[in-house]
């Protein structure tokens, strides 16, 4: 497969940063006890302080499957600025189902509407998979679809157009077996306007998505890298937080600072949770922080406040949403602030 003669970097479209001004952030709301391991209740606890404090910044547009999560969700976000509507999903997060939103210089914004398989078959996906689609109709976007398996958890673009994710994710036989590593970058330079690459290892033990970047490493701006490390050499997650540290102190040509994972360990059943706080974020003004009832949430925060300057940094509980297998980063996609351009 080759990327088609149309695509929106020939176009002039490409990723905007995540901090670059949003128009809109967009969620859905958990509805499923059995997905949720029977923590229902404590998720959407968590998910109503998330929506309510991104709707003190900027506008939320919440997914709901069904009447029950639709009335769920009204009763317990009251007058905050969200619009709630119909759709039909298997999952919460559309960071990783929903369409990925380019923007040209000029500010119009299409949509790229990548396959979905829920990580790899990992979770049911028959409605997941038209997710981007749904949303960019009734956004009345143009879409550009890409015949290729991608997530928007597995990609941390900088405005400059380096994408930094992981070989552990994008090179897993799981997604797309057929293409080699030039091929899956070709693509992302077509349809995102990606300029360059830093492929980091592995991610944390447990990560149900094989290694998202956006559990481990995130831009804070286009010479920040902010990383997760593992201060427990026994742990597991000791060495590979460790090697891909060291292979970006080797690059040599980024501001590099470290994030202490969490120090508990969680477990539900016999899968180990991925407590981190890298799973932050990014809106008008804010950056909103996981929190785990940790001796590590205050360190976490202070480092961030630290990194993200003129930015309101917002610490909330993640407790129950992180039983969904992801937190605040995985449940949310931005959409960039600026003209829709029409099918």
């Amino acid at each position: 497969m080759t990327p088609s003669a149309q695509t929106p970097a020939k176009l002039g479209f490409r990723f905007p940063a995540e901090w670059r001004p949003h128009a809109a952030t967009h969620m859905g709301w958990p509805f499923d006890e059995a997905y949720w391991e029977g923590q229902l209740e404590p998720a959407r606890a968590d998910f109503a302080r998330l929506v309510a404090t991104i709707a003190r910044f900027e506008p939320v547009l919440l997914a709901c499957a069904d009447a029950e999560s639709e009335a769920d969700a009204r009763e317990r976000l009251g007058g905050a600025k969200v619009t709630l509507y119909r759709l039909p999903i298997d999952d919460v997060g559309l960071r990783d189902s929903g369409p990925l939103f380019v923007q040209t210089v000029a500010r119009h914004v299409a949509a790229t509407d990548w396959r979905f398989n829920a990580w790899g078959g990992k979770f049911r996906f028959e409605r997941d998979r038209d997710v981007a689609r749904l949303v960019s109709e009734a956004l009345g976007v143009r879409r550009f679809a890409v015949p290729v398996m991608m997530e928007g958890g597995a990609l941390e673009i900088s405005g400059a157009g380096v994408c930094l994710t992981t070989r552990q994710c994008l090179l897993n036989p799981n997604r797309n077996p057929d293409l080699s590593q030039r091929e899956i970058e070709a693509y992302l330079r077509e349809y995102l306007g990606v300029t360059g690459f830093i492929w980091l290892g592995e991610g944390l033990e447990g990560d149900r998505t094989d290694g998202h970047i956006d559990t481990i490493t995130r831009w804070t701006d286009d010479e920040t890298i902010l990383t997760s490390v593992c201060e427990d050499e026994t742990d597991p997650n000791y060495k590979p937080m460790r090697e891909n540290l060291e292979l970006l102190r080797g690059l040599g040509k980024y501001r590099i600072l470290e994030l202490p994972l969490a120090h508990k360990r969680l477990d539900l059943g016999d899968e180990r949770l991925p407590l981190t706080y890298a799973n932050f974020y990014l809106g008008n003004g804010f950056a909103v922080v996981p929190l785990y009832d940790d001796p590590n949430d205050e360190r976490a925060l202070h480092i961030l406040r630290g990194a993200l300057p003129g930015r309101e940094v917002v610490g909330l509980p993640s407790l129950g949403l992180i039983t969904g297998g992801g937190s605040f980063h995985c449940v949310t996609q931005q959409q960039p602030l600026g003209p829709i351009l029409e099918p």
